[in-house]
């Protein structure tokens, strides 16, 4: 047991070259604590809100004004209280806010602060992460979702889908995953090479396209997996994030590569020839947030056969969780600390997307940082996924890396989870 002696937040920079939050919390024994906060492109509507300074400077986005709170109100309420009362810290950080969405102080300082102590913790205990949250529970590695084409908000909608993403399905270990990841990445970009399609790199890292059309990605995503030797849907399977929120609402959706406006029902239609035609198991937020309905038609329509992911859906809320599954909306949750605002209100969400027998999937943001913390959560929560982005790009291979640590280190073989996609 050990009380917080220190708190100190600073500004540094994120994947995007955009200002953010770091803190650092010390306890009064010297364990050390940091906590960076990530920012996405592609965010809900009802996620806890950055605190951005506004004006002229870095375009609006500095973080003086976050970090300025987290001196000044934060730390002084944070001094002095057992490191170790994740709970309790985090209740502090929400009522000093004061706001539903974590406006005033800004969910990027509070998830910075809060992961800071849940580091801290940690270190104070002398354990990984990924231990000290299992709490000596059994737990498994997670199975990676990588993604090869990036799109949508992540790549100046070149194509509509916003992530292309493969999952090693057949693969007996994180190790051997990554390496079946890496030869799918490889020949991806050697194909795009030769059919000049390649425009670079997108935010995550995936190979930013040239397509005609979206399902060309498909194809080209298909002979990827077989050149680099595997059999797709046996070896290799395909994820995708629709990220529906960006380019329809009102059950109204205008794909630009296409040039074409479909409604909810054509949508879903769409999606269901892709799944019945590609080696498809999951598909994040496949209508915009806006369409409870049909979000509920097409978790019904593919009757278990995907995963169906809530992102913009459910925003990493409890609370919504449990909605959407007493209406059979999804039957999967994707889950990102930040879009919560601290680690007990993800824990909650992840819970009770558990508790509803969904499948949880903790995620990184389209800005990241070094920060490997959800690759801690994902183990030690015993998440079932993990989806951090490309197989490119420090920010992204930092967590791959770390979960082949996680799995090379511990103790006792923690298996590889295929729970998460068999059970729906």
């Amino acid at each position: 047991m050990s009380r917080i002696k220190h708190v100190h937040a600073r500004r540094i920079w994120d994947s995007r070259g955009r200002p953010t939050v770091e803190v650092d919390i010390i306890t009064e024994s010297g364990a050390l604590g940091r906590g960076i906060a990530p920012a996405g492109a592609s965010r809900g509507t009802r996620e806890a809100i950055e605190l951005r300074d506004g004006g002229t400077r870095f375009g609006g986005l500095d973080v003086l004004h976050a970090v300025q709170g987290i001196q000044q109100e934060i730390a002084p309420a944070l001094v002095g209280l057992e490191v170790a009362d994740q709970t309790k810290l985090d209740a502090i950080l929400i009522a000093l806010d004061g706001t539903a969405d974590k406006s005033r102080l800004g969910g990027n300082a509070l998830i910075a602060t809060s992961l800071a102590a849940l580091h801290a913790a940690a270190a104070q205990a002398q354990l990984p992460l990924w231990r000290y949250l299992s709490n000596d529970r059994p737990v498994q590695l997670p199975l990676p979702q990588v993604q090869i084409f990036g799109g949508g908000a992540h790549a100046d909608r070149r194509v509509d889908v916003q992530d292309f993403m493969v999952i090693a399905t057949g693969a007996r270990s994180f190790v051997e995953a990554m390496e079946m990841t890496a030869e799918v990445y490889r020949h991806a970009g050697l194909l795009m090479k030769k059919r000049g399609a390649s425009q670079g790199i997108a935010d995550e890292g995936g190979w930013w396209p040239a397509f005609a059309h979206n399902e060309e990605a498909l194809d080209v995503l298909v002979m990827s997996i077989e050149a680099a030797g595997f059999v797709p849907g046996q070896d290799v399977s395909i994820a995708l994030d629709i990220a529906a929120s960006e380019f329809g609402q009102n059950g109204r959706y205008t794909l630009g590569l296409e040039k074409m406006e479909l409604d909810t029902d054509g949508l879903i239609e769409k999606l269901l020839r892709w799944i019945d035609k590609y080696p498809i198991v999951s598909i994040e937020d496949p209508v915009a947030e806006d369409d409870a309905k049909g979000m509920i038609a097409f978790t019904n329509a593919v009757n278990g056969r995907v995963q169906v992911v809530g992102d913009d859906y459910l925003v990493t809320n409890a609370k919504l969780v449990q909605e959407a599954a007493k209406q059979k909306a999804c039957n999967a949750v994707l889950i990102k600390p930040n879009q919560a605002g601290t680690i007990t209100e993800t824990l909650s969400a992840l819970t009770a997307a558990q508790e509803a027998g969904y499948a949880t999937i903790v995620s990184a943001r389209s800005g990241e940082t070094e920060d490997v913390a959800i690759v801690h959560l994902a183990t030690g929560w015993n998440a079932g996924q993990l989806k951090v982005g490309s197989f490119a790009r420090s920010e992204r291979m930092a967590k791959w890396n770390e979960g082949i640590r996680v799995e090379t280190t511990a103790p006792h073989p923690q298996g590889f989870a295929w729970r998460a996609l068999q059970r729906i």
